[in-house]
């Protein structure tokens, strides 16, 4: 793949938040802001794994990140990250609503405490994350939110009910957003991944004959990558995707039409 980089200059030195940001599509986001040189922050429950990509970035780029363990499904904690950030680099003026969970489920073993769960970890906190930002972005006078959808629900994909309706609950928000927050020249956009090769996935899913029938449903025959959705995140952060609010972009290799 071509690892050349864009630079966006509008980004640079901007204050940027991303949830999820310790491992997959995320890791990935995160060391694409890292190289556009912008004030990088990003949550995780994860510590372990949170750690080791702020080291890995400080030795392959000499470039310091953020990291704060936080339990997104918890919004009191969610808040209390936004605010340690705030005072430690300054006011938002990027939000990237990243972090999800995928794990399949049967429709019968779903309980009512289980389909909470899957709404707290794959769209409650995108709203409340957003909540808590856009003031710092009002007076600033401009803002990005970018919110990470899935092509999964555009598909009619299956065994995981509670997964997909929130992800296609996530386009919903992104346009009430969009409508709500432009008045203050806050752009709300959604990139929709299809399906993207991270190590969870290779662990789980991938098998050769699974490949197989992607790269036959897919227009681009190669299987994505992390890059392909983190590329098009920098674009609608930054001040080139000026025009665009309340968009749904998909990148899937060419097959949701």
């Amino acid at each position: 793949m071509n690892k050349e980089i864009v630079k966006y200059s509008s980004i640079k030195d901007k204050v940027v938040i991303i949830t999820g940001g310790a491992s997959g599509i995320g890791a990935s986001i995160v060391e694409q802001f890292a190289l556009q040189h912008s004030k990088v922050a990003f949550l995780d429950i994860n510590e372990k794994i949170g750690k080791e990509l702020v080291n890995k970035i400080y030795k392959k780029f000499k470039l310091k990140i953020y990291f704060i363990k936080c339990d997104l499904k918890k919004i009191s904690d969610l808040k209390e990250s936004i605010e340690y950030i705030k005072k430690s680099l300054g006011p938002i003026s990027i939000l990237i609503n990243n972090a999800a969970n995928d794990e399949r489920h049967n429709i019968d073993d779903v309980t009512p405490e289980y389909w909470d769960d899957r709404m707290n970890i794959n769209l409650k906190h995108f709203f409340f994350a957003a909540q808590a930002v856009y003031k710092d972005m009002k007076e600033l006078g401009k803002g990005t939110i970018v919110n990470i959808g899935s092509f999964s629900w555009m598909k009619g994909q299956g065994g995981m009910p509670g997964y997909t309706t929130a992800k296609s609950g996530i386009m919903g928000l992104t346009r009430s957003l969009a409508r709500d927050l432009g008045v203050y020249n806050i752009r709300v956009n959604c990139v929709v991944p299809g399906w993207i090769i991270t190590e969870r996935q290779k662990e789980l899913w991938l098998t050769p004959e699974i490949e197989k029938k992607q790269l036959e449903d897919q227009c681009i025959k190669r299987m994505l990558v992390p890059d392909d959705i983190s590329k098009a995140v920098l674009f609608f952060a930054s001040d080139q995707s000026s025009g665009c609010t309340a968009q749904n972009y998909v990148i899937d290799g060419g097959i949701v039409h």
